[in-house]
């Protein structure tokens, strides 16, 4: 897959990038775990997701956050890694003007960017929350949500206990007009120490059903 490096707020940022065939095809954007905690767009579920969508027709990005291999800048505690994101879909974006869609999927921090970045951009028709961390990340912004989603942890996860994650899920799932979906593996911990191939199951068999029109509201059209 071409190795890019686009603009980005504190100077280049660093991708992977995989372009579809159709013009109008949907872009992905895969956001990647906690810089200080050895994320990277090179992490394993990070790069399945990437060919996850690559290989149902998406144009998928993927890349380091400011700071994390040749990407410049430095830490920024979310809020320019939020920005960084933001770039990185204005990029895919203007190299492809006939894509209406996108979905999001972030990992652990990742995905704590990514739903900021949800309630930014009315084109992402889709998330994927994998392992969100509400129990140090604020999510209250999600008033309302703007997309049906999946949610998917692991019942025996330390870093993101599985009652908070609950208790961001029951607060989505009481909103009108989105159906969050939550899946919850059993046995398996923050980091899917054996059960990357199952969560990337999971997340492929949703995505499938997403794409067949179940599992989501029909959205009315939010004002950029």
């Amino acid at each position: 897959m071409p190795e890019v490096i686009f603009a980005g707020p504190a100077g280049r940022l660093e991708g992977r990038y995989q372009p579809s065939k159709e013009k109008n095809a949907p872009i992905a954007l895969i956001l990647h775990p906690h810089p200080h905690f050895g994320g990277t767009m090179n992490n394993k579920i990070v790069y399945d997701l990437f060919y996850m969508f690559q290989s149902r027709g998406f144009t998928t990005l993927r890349f380091n956050f400011r700071g994390i291999g040749r990407s410049q800048g430095a830490f920024d505690h979310g809020t320019g890694e939020l920005s960084d994101a933001a770039a990185a879909l204005d990029w895919v974006q203007s190299l492809h003007p006939d894509s209406k869609n996108c979905w999001i999927a972030g990992y652990s921090f990742g995905a704590w960017i990514g739903m900021q970045l949800l309630m930014r951009r009315p084109e992402i028709e889709g998330f994927m929350s994998i392992s969100p961390q509400p129990n140090l990340y604020d999510f209250s912004f999600l008033a309302p949500c703007p997309s049906s989603g999946l949610i998917i942890h692991g019942d025996a996860d330390k870093v993101a206990p599985p009652a908070d994650v609950q208790g961001l899920v029951d607060k989505l799932q009481s909103q009108k007009g989105i159906t969050i979906t939550q899946k919850t593996m059993p046995g398996v911990n923050h980091f899917y120490t054996d059960h990357v191939d199952e969560l990337i199951g999971e997340c492929s068999d949703y995505l499938d059903r997403r794409l067949r029109g179940e599992l989501s509201e029909p959205r009315p059209k939010r004002l950029k």
